[in-house]
């Protein structure tokens, strides 16, 4: 059986293509960076949404929100906005950790995104994506952090996945082989997938957050 396609079929398929498929551009040093670099002012966005994990087990805290990235090129530091919800509004909440592991992989839930993003090879807490420690204020949690990760180059965090844990980050303390692995973090409770923004979601939501800090 033979199929005949038209000239404007393929032209038009054509233009698709190369309209979703932006190459990456060679800086200076011979690098390459994503076009999106040159389109915000040297400056890369990236976001995820964080969704409870899908094995989380009845009786722990369903956790939504994102996590928001900024960096200039090529040695910026790395900004992130934390922005969750759904933890128990108590009198006295806990720390709860929060870290970037190595695989954007959520087929089996938060459970498949590896161990801690560690491409140095060092011990926690020493690795670039361990954020630390956060208290929920009424059941939220709202901050900005600076990161030792990067969204560049052959270390990009560009494809791999936040966690939240359920217990507080022993910051390497606890005296065994775990705490030198994870921090003795707990289960995960929520998760996502790092990807490319445009730099609207950072804009708006640094613009509340500074509204908050005022108000506070």
């Amino acid at each position: 059986m033979r199929f005949h396609v038209s000239m404007g079929v393929l032209e038009a398929a054509l233009l698709v293509l190369l309209a979703c498929c932006q190459p990456f551009v060679q800086s200076d040093s011979g690098i390459l960076v994503p076009p999106e670099v040159s389109q915000h002012n040297d400056t890369l966005y990236a976001a995820c949404k964080m969704k409870p994990s899908t094995s989380l087990p009845e009786g722990l805290p369903k956790v939504y929100g994102q996590v928001l990235f900024k960096q200039d090129y090529p040695h910026g530091k790395l900004e992130v906005l934390l922005r969750f919800n759904g933890f128990p509004k108590v009198d006295h909440p806990e720390p709860r950790a929060v870290h970037i592991h190595q695989y954007g992989d959520l087929s089996r839930g938060c459970d498949s995104t590896g161990g801690h993003y560690n491409p140095h090879g060092v011990q926690h807490p020493n690795h670039p994506g361990d954020f630390g420690n956060f208290v929920p204020q009424e059941g939220k949690i709202y901050a900005i952090i600076e990161s030792e990760a990067t969204l560049f180059e052959g270390l990009s965090a560009i494809g791999r996945a936040v966690v939240v844990h359920e217990k507080v980050d022993d910051l390497g303390q606890g005296g065994d082989a775990g705490s030198l692995l994870h921090g003795n973090a707990g289960r995960r409770l929520g998760c996502c997938v790092i990807g490319l923004s445009s730099p609207g979601l950072w804009n708006l939501h640094h613009k509340q957050y500074n509204r908050r800090l005022r108000r506070n």
